[in-house]
């Protein structure tokens, strides 16, 4: 993996930065797809891991999360994973990046993406909002159905990286 930040490659030329960020509570097979296939897109890759508060209530922890992001995207070689608890938008030009990514499994989740990159223009408008469609093989995958399933114990194995299939068995066994 990569440092985050920072604007230039070793010949001088500015990198080409993209942020995809989200709380990833738990990460799964279709935000690693998306990853992925940004990474080939971009110089470098910020799996920005949204560390605050909000409405959703987490099953992991920030660090936990950004954990298992790093053990999980390691493989990734111009991807770096780090926490933020600050505005998207802000961080992302705080970055340098010129892009944030946006995974896109449905119509619904379209209009949600479009209402918030319209809004991150406003604010930020040199940031560009750039829309992957998800894989068809993980187009029903949420996070919160799979946290949900997990913890009343059904197998998302199939669905999630080892190392989240573990931390979320450790966690519903915690629970118990």
């Amino acid at each position: 993996m990569v440092e985050a930040g920072g604007g230039e490659s070793a010949n001088g030329r500015t990198l080409n930065i993209a942020v995809y960020a989200g709380t990833f509570d738990p990460l799964h097979l279709g935000h690693r797809d998306v990853a992925q296939r940004a990474a080939r897109l971009f110089d470098r890759l910020i799996f920005a891991v949204f560390t605050g508060t909000g409405s959703k209530k987490p099953v992991f922890t920030g660090p936990e999360r950004v954990e298992l992001a790093r053990a999980t995207l390691a493989d990734i070689p111009n991807l770096v994973v780090e926490g933020y608890r600050e505005l998207t938008v802000g961080y992302a030009r705080r970055m340098g990046a010129r892009a944030l990514v946006k995974g896109v499994r449905t119509v619904a989740d379209f209009e949600f993406e479009l209402q918030q990159a319209h809004m991150n223009h406003a604010l930020v408008p040199e940031i560009e909002s750039v829309f992957l469609m998800t894989s068809p093989q993980y187009v029903f995958y949420s996070s919160s159905l799979i946290k949900e399933v997990a913890l009343a114990g059904g197998d998302v194995s199939e669905m999630v990286p080892a190392e989240v299939g573990i931390a979320l068995r450790q966690r519903r066994e915690n629970r118990g």
